[in-house]
């Protein structure tokens, strides 16, 4: 496994990261723990959670996640031994569907005080290497909203008081450093200024989505991922899974993400269809799977800390790992970018 610096802090994190929001829906926590074990085998000792997973988020599932975590903690007592992150969930005062994270979510210090409480519970912990802000307060593009739209009264919670309770929970050594998820680059540099001006605890990292169908990443926050030394956390690296193939000429494999909820429509336009046939072409030319060269342009890119995979099945975790060694040679990269140039960012 390659290891790579999260942000200035020293801690060394796998290129390679475990995403676990399918865990107490998709997967049993017998099925959380084997992929544990097997990750922690191979190097992977980065696992990213959050206090709303599993996806999609329901009342009756809602912690599982975290949940399936603690067990392995308190069964295996390997604590010690992993970079253990989750997130406190963003504003979603308005969605009736949310009222069962603490009736409607906010960035708060009360609300983040509840929510980090509640997570270590579950996790079986006392603190956490990683806490990061899921989405933020603010009305802004995110989450596959490709325009800007400015609600000047809408902000909500200042970042100045969500960046003051992470801090606190940093002083108090509940949390090890703090980052940010689904974040815009004004955002970014809001809590770097924050940080710098009033001395409180500097993001070290921001999670957001980034693969061959959506790499709009590159495109403003990319820079400022190295410059600020905020590196990114990718997240959704096989677009949903799109980026196996499988989907492909309206295939729709039983069990899948994508025949369970139909939510996840993100990847489904023609254009996406039409590029990832174009991608699977180059990868069967250069002799690997479209999975292994999706996840491999992830891990080449400089301002990549670490690409989060999810699995539902151990077949895919192992291939999705083994993806470390492959290279992205010059040439793959050219063939990469032509098809991106005629098919420029058809995901959100």
């Amino acid at each position: 496994m390659q290891y790579r610096k999260l942000g200035a802090t020293g801690i060394d994190v796998p290129l390679i990261g475990l995403g676990t929001m399918t865990w107490g829906e998709q997967n049993t926590v017998e099925q959380a723990c084997e992929q544990m074990d097997y990750s922690l085998s191979r190097g992977v000792n980065f696992f990213d959670a959050a206090e709303m997973y599993p996806v999609p988020p329901r009342a009756e599932t809602a912690g599982d996640t975290e949940r399936c975590i603690g067990q392995w903690l308190s069964q295996t007592g390997k604590r010690s031994e992993i970079t253990l992150a989750t997130k406190v969930s963003g504003r979603a005062d308005t969605r009736p569907d949310w009222k069962h994270i603490r009736d409607g979510p906010r960035l708060s210090r009360d609300h983040i005080r509840r929510a980090i409480e509640g997570s270590l519970e579950r996790l079986q912990t006392d603190y956490v290497d990683l806490y990061q802000v899921h989405w933020p307060e603010r009305a802004t593009n995110y989450f596959g909203m490709r325009g800007y739209v400015h609600y000047p009264k809408g902000d909500g919670i200042a970042i100045e008081e969500t960046l003051d309770a992470l801090s606190e929970l940093v002083d108090e050594g509940l949390v090890k450093h703090v980052g940010l998820s689904n974040e815009t680059p004004w955002g970014m540099m809001e809590y770097l200024r924050q940080a710098s001006e009033r001395g409180l605890a500097k993001v070290v990292s921001i999670q957001n989505v980034y693969n061959l169908l959506s790499r709009q990443f590159e495109t403003g926050l990319a820079e400022m991922a190295i410059r600020e030394e905020v590196g990114l956390l990718a997240y959704s690296p096989m677009a949903f899974g799109v980026l196996s193939g499988k989907y492909i000429g309206g295939k729709m494999p039983a069990g899948s993400r994508l025949e369970l909820f139909e939510r996840f429509v993100r990847y489904g336009s023609p254009q996406s269809e039409a590029a990832t046939i174009a991608y699977q072409g180059i990868a069967e030319k250069h002799g690997m799977t479209l999975a292994q060269m999706s996840l491999a342009f992830v891990c080449q890119q400089p301002f990549v800390t670490s690409c989060l995979i999810g699995a539902t099945t151990m077949d895919q975790l192992r291939e999705n790992i083994d993806a470390v060694d492959v290279s992205v040679s010059k040439e793959l990269l050219a063939e990469i970018n032509e098809v991106h140039n005629q098919y420029p960012d058809p995901a959100p």
